[in-house]
């Protein structure tokens, strides 16, 4: 079984519907499943994720965990709807003690997906001049998705992130980016499914 683990129904909706998922649980965190698939719906923010990412593995032992969701542009590399997997997770706001360097991360990855650097931290990016400091880490940013992949390598299962852009420089409200994300996620939902799922599928029987 495959577990996703998203923040927000805003985000799920369109995967439930893709997957054809029923609600399995609500608590302590709303689950839908079928029969090779489990998404979870964690919350905004590392805790949240951590959390539910935990409790998900913990109870259903997943043969892997793909995080999945929405992801704001740090430059105008990205282009608005574009899917990318995350090569490598650096988060600004968890510096390592000895050096101060910003904490990294590599998660596991497919082949023959077009990469990119994710920052995860628990503030949102808006702010123009913040989005120019992350860019020199990374090229895109969320709230969840180090949060996730740290949790799978304590558990030793494996992570895999793909995120859509939601939102580039140019887009600067919550509005815009609701809009956005509703805009975009049904495309997300049926790549994910059609190029994914059966490499995850494929992936998860070699490790059988």
């Amino acid at each position: 079984m495959i577990g996703i683990v998203m923040a927000t129904m805003l985000e799920a909706a369109s995967f439930i519907k893709t997957l054809e998922l029923l609600k399995e649980s609500d608590t302590p965190f709303p689950i839908y499943n079928n029969d090779k698939v489990r998404l979870i719906i964690g919350g905004i923010g590392k805790t949240n994720s951590a959390m539910a990412t935990a409790h998900f593995i913990e109870k259903y032992r997943p043969i892997c965990i793909c995080n999945t969701g929405a992801a704001g542009s740090t430059n105008n590399e990205y282009v608005l709807g574009e899917t990318y997997h995350i090569k490598k997770i650096v988060e600004p706001d968890r510096p390592d003690l000895k050096t101060g360097i910003p904490c990294e991360q590599i998660p596991h990855i497919l082949s023959g997906f077009p990469l990119a650097v994710l920052s995860t931290r628990d503030a949102p990016v808006h702010d123009i001049e913040d989005r120019a400091n992350i860019s020199k880490m990374a090229g895109l940013a969320d709230m969840e998705g180090a949060a996730v992949n740290q949790v799978c390598s304590h558990f030793k299962t494996r992570c895999f992130l793909f995120k859509f852009v939601s939102d580039t420089p140019e887009h600067m409200s919550n509005r815009e980016i609701i809009r956005n994300i509703k805009l975009y996620s049904n495309t997300f939902s049926e790549f994910f499914c059609i190029s994914v799922m059966p490499r995850l599928l494929e992936s998860a029987l070699c490790e059988l």
